[in-house]
């Protein structure tokens, strides 16, 4: 039976090779959604954590997504809180969405303050010097320049919300953005003067957290602020707090698994008509409906985990390919979901092949040997 069913996969190897790009194609799908925002949202966690702050005090209408909440404490705030007891630091920060051309969060930091928190690390250059220079970490210096067709050095022109910014310094990754200017000039060029998205504040020792919370929401004007610790904001960062994660992850699933169950289905389907002598001859020779139906859904099974197979290993080229044209940006391929999109892919074969494996297993041998 296995000499059969592999026969009857390469007698029509087109028909096999379409079934089996369909089933890749599904686990390509759910995999890349699935590494570009889970991506995105450790990239995000990693940056945040490596600011060196215990704190962050968010203004009351923030959404937990950094850089939707806009600029609206005032900067000066800043100075009320490093008059508390147990305040080592406060940095006021700028967190701006941009989504033309590609989606990422321009942060504009009050650069003494936010080096106190913990000193960047220079790859190239240094601080500002001047309202319109830039800081990127070696992520994105690593991308081609298409000016100079070389990844980007000191001294290169980049454009940020339609304005030419030098770039003064390169840092290691992992502290704040991938492209981190002034406060003053992002804060003008957004109309948000004196203004920040948030505060990082680092305690002078971390056992203080608590009583530092306390005497924020005692001080008047930020009863209503939330404070949190940075590592209970990193807890809230997960796929089911990430807006629209699930859902087109949902949609890209469902999508996927149509596609994968209508080629497996038609492929199977025609298959089982253009077999109708071969089945009556099996009927014939005393093989029973479930003989049958195995024989179909082996075929169907040996397609789904050459397609798995297939679909994993383009992902990674798909992930080569993502990381060369965007270093800056996360592609993170995890064992779970290659096993979550493996059964999701296979199970939606199997079904794709149910009815057509009944449909020969229910063929009367007589009228299928009499077929022409």
């Amino acid at each position: 039976m296995n000499k059969l069913v592999f026969a009857n996969l390469l007698r029509r190897p087109l028909r096999s090779v379409i079934s089996i790009l369909a089933v890749a194609i599904e686990v390509i799908m759910i995999l890349s959604i699935v590494a570009i925002f889970m991506g995105m949202l450790n990239d995000q966690k990693e940056r945040t954590n490596g600011i060196g702050a215990d704190l962050i005090l968010w203004p009351s209408n923030a959404s937990f997504m950094n850089g939707v909440g806009g600029a609206p404490l005032p900067a000066k705030d800043a100075d009320a809180l490093r008059r508390l007891p147990h305040i080592a630091d406060v940095s006021p920060v700028i967190q701006h969405l941009v989504t033309s051309g590609r989606v990422e969060i321009i942060w504009g930091i009050d650069y003494p303050s936010f080096e106190a928190l913990r000193p960047f690390v220079y790859v190239q250059g240094g601080p500002f010097q001047q309202p319109y220079d830039v800081i990127v970490d070696d992520r994105f210096a690593s991308a081609q320049n298409p000016a100079t067709r070389k990844p980007y050095a000191v001294g290169d022109m980049i454009a940020i919300m339609d304005h030419p910014f030098r770039i003064c310094g390169i840092v290691e990754h992992g502290k704040g953005g991938g492209k981190m200017v002034p406060i003053d000039t992002i804060g003008q060029m957004l109309g948000a003067e004196d203004h920040a998205s948030n505060f990082y504040i680092k305690c002078d020792n971390p056992s203080n957290m608590e009583a530092v919370i306390a005497e924020i929401h005692s001080t008047k004007g930020l009863e209503s602020f939330p404070v949190q610790t940075v590592t209970q904001w990193l807890e809230t960062m997960t796929p089911e707090r990430l807006p629209g994660f699930n859902i087109a992850l949902d949609a890209v699933t469902v999508i996927a698994v149509i596609i994968g169950f209508l080629v497996i289905f038609q492929s199977m389907y025609t298959a089982v008509l253009e077999r109708t002598r071969e089945i009556g001859i099996l009927k014939s020779m005393g093989a029973s409906k479930m003989t049958i139906v195995g024989v179909v859904l082996r075929e169907c099974a040996v397609l789904a985990v050459a397609g798995v197979a297939l679909g994993i290993a383009c992902v990674f080229g798909v992930q080569w390919v993502y990381l060369h044209l965007f270093p800056s940006q996360h592609f993170e391929i995890t064992a779970e979901w290659i096993l979550r999109a493996s059964v999701i892919a296979f199970t939606g074969s199997i079904c794709g092949a149910l009815y057509p494996a009944w449909m020969a297993a229910r063929k009367d041998p007589i009228d299928a040997l009499a077929y022409e």
